[in-house]
């Protein structure tokens, strides 16, 4: 399909949708006791996403943040009651029955904060080539918008451009566990319901770290359809446009803590559990970003680990049979590979098939935060126990 007609059909949906209170994709789950308080109905009506609103709770105050996809503007408001007076929120839409409402609400907004001026802009424009300069914006937020440009690779290098260096972004989107095949990519009927456009998670986060973004990890994920066989689910991702490292600075070792027993940065970097290894500046900027924190040591000198640690981390599967219950794995970031003490190696975004012992392995607080965890079945599995290795181990 053209990509003027996918960006037509889309606006010309969502127009109808504002003017009709269609619902749109899988509504978000807001406060709207809280949002009531001071934005009007009229903005509440027409809110579409897959995740609440994305990143604001990281937002301080005087920041610069930039919503792709604003529609009637409900997150661009709730980003201007917590950015304050002295912060800046601009959104981005491309249909002018939603600007038209985002716009005319904005004052109204201002008045319920009590601020002086309204301190939100609105633009028209598209993901792929933003009306925004260079280098200007803190936060980026985006809530199941991105999935319907026809171009997503631009729309992250777009991000890129406009983020300053030590900006960020946290998105929602709807993303799959495999290719879309032909028949839905050219269904447009489904362009609008956030499937047509879907890309795998495998793709959606390599073309992310292609645009230049770094430590791109989960935040959360939550089912939510399945056709013809293909799972498709709303994630909220994170990630950095690092700063410009130090260029003196002192000597820096990085120590794997667990409980991954090997991963494999989005840079290429390999790293073992326990073994201390020199960093560069850059390593070291990155491994200080929050998805890394939990799992590094970061030292002046060389530090090495064992078992016998307190800092080491492992988590074992359990020492029983276990059974097949249609579960796979996805890892999600911040590593593009990683590996367990199970002998699993985890690619990023890929399903893996996994036993209940992993899934009860993965579902630790360790490993938790960055697995996606599907279940492909279609109906209960009556699988007897089993012991899925020959020597006894897991898978």
């Amino acid at each position: 399909m053209p990509t003027d007609e996918i960006t037509q059909t889309v606006s010309e949906r969502y127009a109808h949708a504002a003017n009709t209170g269609e619902q749109m994709c899988c509504p978000t789950s807001y406060d709207m006791g809280h949002l009531k308080t001071f934005i009007p109905e009229e903005v509440l009506k027409i809110s579409y996403g897959c995740g609440t609103p994305a990143g604001l709770k990281t937002v301080r105050a005087g920041e610069t943040v930039l919503d792709i996809g604003s529609g009637g503007g409900i997150d661009c408001f709730e980003a201007s009651r917590l950015v304050g007076p002295t912060g800046r929120v601009i959104g981005i839409d491309m249909t002018d029955t939603m600007l038209e409402i985002a716009r005319k609400n904005a004052s109204v907004v201002a008045a319920n904060l009590g601020y002086s001026a309204s301190n939100v802009e609105f633009r028209k424009g598209l993901a792929d080539a933003m009306p925004v300069e260079d280098g200007t914006i803190d936060l980026i937020i985006s809530n199941c918008v991105i999935n319907l440009a026809p171009d997503k690779r631009k729309v992250f290098c777009e991000m890129y451009r406009v983020a300053k260096p030590g900006g960020r972004f946290t998105i929602s989107d709807i993303v799959s566990d495999q290719t879309v095949p032909q028949y839905l990519v050219h269904d447009t009927q489904k362009w609008g319901d956030c499937l047509s456009g879907a890309l795998t998670l495998t793709d959606y986060m390599n073309s992310m770290t292609a645009a230049g973004f770094l430590g791109i990890h989960l935040v959360k994920f939550s089912p939510w359809r399945v056709i013809d066989g293909i799972q498709f689910f709303s994630v909220t991702l994170t990630g950095y446009k690092l700063p410009q490292a130090p260029t003196t600075s002192a000597n820096r070792y990085a120590t794997l803590r667990g409980p991954f027993s090997r991963v494999v940065d989005e840079r290429g970097r390999t790293y073992q559990r326990g073994a201390s290894q020199p960093i560069t500046p850059e390593e070291a900027l990155l491994l200080s970003t929050p998805p890394f924190t939990e799992q590094f040591l970061l030292t002046t000198e060389p530090v090495e680990l064992d078992s016998h640690d307190s800092r080491w981390s492992a988590i074992l599967p359990a020492d029983a049979p276990c059974t097949w219950q249609g579960h796979y794995a996805l890892l999600a970031g911040p590593f593009i590979e990683a590996a367990d003490d199970d002998h699993h190696v985890y690619r990023r975004g890929e399903p893996l098939e996994i036993c209940s012992k992993t899934v009860a392995v993965l579902g630790a607080a360790g490993y938790q935060p960055h697995f996606v965890i599907l279940n492909r079945a279609s109906e209960q599995v009556h699988g007897n126990a089993v012991t899925c290795s020959p020597d006894g181990g897991c898978c």
